[in-house]
C-alpha cells in the first residue's frame, strides 16, 4: 500500500524550448518539480494534507502530482495553465487543473469555479482555496505548466 501524502504546494511556470519536449522540461524545472519523476493522479487531496509553499522535492524521487499543461508551437499565441486547491478542514479536499488557449485569469476563473462546483456536488463545506496560474506568449515552442505536488 503506498503512503498518504501529508504535504502539498501549488506552483505554475512557463518555458520556450527548441522541441516541445524540452518546454515542458524547462517549465517543470521552472516550478520546481523537473528534476523528478511525475506520477500524474487525479483530484483528491488527501485529509490533513499540509500546505508548505517552500517543501524541497528530493531530485529523483516519483512525485505524485495533478497538473495541467499546455504546449503551443504557434508564435504569438497566449497560453495559460492554472491548479487550485479547495481544502475542507477535517475532510479530503479537492484539486482542479485547466490548460488552454486563454489569459492567465481566465484560467484562474475555470479552475476556481471547477473546485466550488466539485465541493458543492460532494456536499462539503468549502474553507479555503489555493491556486497558482501562469500565461505564455509562444516564441517558437511554449509550455505553460500548474500543478499540485503531494509529498510525504
Amino acid at each position: 500500500m503506498l503512503p498518504l501524502p501529508r504535504k502539498f504546494f501549488v506552483t505554475a511556470a512557463s518555458a520556450e524550448g527548441e522541441t516541445k519536449l524540452t518546454a515542458f522540461d524547462g517549465a517543470l524545472l521552472k516550478a520546481r518539480v523537473g528534476n523528478t519523476n511525475l506520477l500524474k493522479v487525479s483530484s483528491i487531496l488527501p485529509p490533513g494534507c499540509e500546505y508548505e509553499p517552500d517543501l524541497i522535492i528530493p531530485a529523483g524521487s516519483l512525485l505524485p502530482i495533478a497538473y495541467g499543461e499546455m504546449i503551443s508551437t504557434v508564435a504569438g499565441e497566449i497560453i495559460s495553465a492554472a491548479v487550485a486547491v479547495g481544502i475542507s478542514k477535517g475532510s479530503f479536499g479537492v484539486i482542479m487543473e485547466f490548460a488552454g488557449k486563454c489569459p492567465k485569469n481566465e484560467a484562474e476563473a475555470r479552475v476556481i469555479k471547477m473546485v466550488r462546483e466539485a465541493f458543492r456536488t460532494r456536499g462539503l463545506e468549502l474553507d479555503d482555496i489555493k491556486t497558482a496560474a501562469v500565461e505564455h506568449e509562444v516564441k517558437k515552442i511554449g509550455c505553460a505548466f500548474a500543478g499540485v505536488p503531494l509529498w510525504y
